[in-house]
């Protein structure tokens, strides 16, 4: 089991950018699918962006692609979304979310953190 917190949301103007952490516990950190969700409000939650194992390989939704980058440091049992360009769009609620099986679908990430906001103000 992997116990997830996010932090690093905020306000912050259009065109601007934010740095999204999520720290896991446990030892077995490397073992896990790390991805990114959001949810605006009235909204379903949406993939963002997921990255294997290892960090080798990664998945972006296309509302996102060439703006956001997944990344994962195993030793420091975290991952992060580093968002650029942001636009009001992006206002959402953000989750990490663990699996164990490469996927993007959120009903297969069984470990949730309990989200940040981000909030991009036109």
């Amino acid at each position: 089991q992997v116990q997830l917190v996010e932090s690093g949301g905020g306000l912050v103007q259009a065109g601007g950018s934010l740095r999204l952490s999520c720290a896991a516990s446990g030892r077995t950190f490397s073992a896990y699918v790390m991805g990114w969700f959001r949810q605006a409000p009235g909204k379903e939650r949406e993939f963002v962006a997921r990255i294997s194992w290892g960090g080798g390989s990664t998945v972006y939704a296309d509302s996102v692609k060439g703006r956001f980058t997944i990344s994962r440091d195993n030793a420091k049992n975290t991952v992060y979304l580093q968002t650029n360009s942001l636009k009001p769009e992006d206002t959402a609620v953000y989750y990490c979310a663990a699996s164990r099986i490469m996927t993007i679908s959120p009903q297969q990430y069984p470990y949730w953190g309990q989200g940040t906001q981000v909030t991009v103000s036109s």
